[in-house]
């Protein structure tokens, strides 16, 4: 499909500079372009580019200014990183999906799912589990019994989720992601060893919930593990049992939370974080990467970081004395040196 710069402006509100009339039929990196390809520019680090690019049209940002003149037409808008956003969500719907049940497919003759339901080979679904309308299940996921899962919601290959576990609507679900496996719950004996403590608890995943692949998210002891509404889980995270997530929160790659913590709404979890059980996290917090989370971060806002995290102004403090320690050092011990010659002196 092509679209001209006039269409694609009207769809998003912005200002034509250059050929209204100019057309695209794909997309491409500014660094990379070529003509008959639409770019954005939103990091300034890549302005150069604006000059060099062989794209036929660049979303670039209202605020922007042109040092030279360039041969691409440009779009401005507000913001252009979302306005591409909004280019491959309306490129992403364009798409056909797929439809119909996979003869390969297994479904349990209690379970029902609704029109338009995309079912891949080798799935298999289990007892008194109920799928929305739109739902795509690509091949090899499992659905356990009990299961539910709201409509518009998509399953990638190799999605497992275990019994009576709840999945909402609009939700994503990438290839290799674990949906209430056990927790790790084991007591101690007398012997050393260690007894299993049943999980009898489920996972509610809310709406508008996007999961990366190989994510584990564990049941619940009791009661329920909670991925808030509008939640974003990155690749690679342990959410572990208990563990409740607040609406719009934002976990990177490589990170874990422990049993039985609280995440508020609006955080930033960065990569390779670590919270360790049973805190509570308020609203809009940030944790930086690598951070070690040990105790309750009770300010709404707060940015954390190191290992163990604390408040990120008092970090950078420390990091630029820490910088100094060495001249520190050396002082000290040219003060020591002057001070044992004056008590000679004596």
């Amino acid at each position: 499909m092509e679209f001209t710069a006039k269409a694609i402006s009207e769809f998003l509100g912005g200002e034509i500079v250059g050929d209204p009339e100019v057309k695209v039929n794909d997309f491409s990196k500014i660094e990379e372009g070529r003509k008959g390809t639409l770019s954005f520019l939103a990091n300034p680090k890549y302005t150069k580019h604006l000059y060099t690019t062989s794209s036929s049209i660049i979303l670039v940002n209202k605020n922007l200014h042109l040092d030279h003149k360039i041969s691409a037409t440009l779009i401005k808008v507000d913001d252009a990183y979302q306005a591409f956003a909004s280019l491959l969500n309306l490129y992403v719907q364009s798409v056909p999906k797929n439809t119909g049940v996979d003869a390969k497919a297994f479904i349990d003759p209690s379970s029902v799912y609704g029109k338009n339901a995309f079912i891949g080979a080798f799935t298999f679904i289990g007892k008194n589990v109920k799928i929305g309308d739109n739902v795509s299940l690509y091949p090899q996921v499992y659905i356990g019994d009990n299961v539910t899962i709201g409509d518009n919601t998509v399953l990638y290959p190799g999605v497992k989720v275990y019994r009576d576990c709840l999945i909402g609507s609009g939700c994503t679900i990438h290839a290799g992601t674990i949906i209430g496996s056990d927790g790790f719950g084991f007591a101690p004996q007398e012997d050393h060893n260690y007894k299993k403590i049943p999980q009898i608890g489920n996972v509610i995943i809310k709406d508008d919930v996007e999961i990366g692949a190989n994510v584990t998210i564990d049941r619940a002891t009791i009661g329920s593990t909670i991925i808030g509404q509008g939640a974003k889980l990155d690749n690679l995270i342990q959410i572990a049992h208990n563990v409740e997530i607040g609406d719009n929160t934002v976990i990177v790659a490589q990170a874990g939370v422990a049993g039985s913590t609280k995440i508020g709404r609006n955080c930033i979890i960065a990569a390779q974080a670590g919270i360790v059980g049973h805190l509570k996290i308020a609203d809009k917090v940030i944790v930086g990467a690598q951070s070690g989370v040990t105790n309750n971060i009770e300010k709404e806002g707060e940015i954390v970081l190191g290992a163990p995290a604390y408040n990120a102004r008092e970090k950078k403090r420390e990091f630029v004395v820490s910088k100094q320690l060495p001249s520190i050092y050396r002082r000290f011990n040219e003060l020591e040196k002057e001070v044992e010659m004056l008590k000679k002196k004596k």
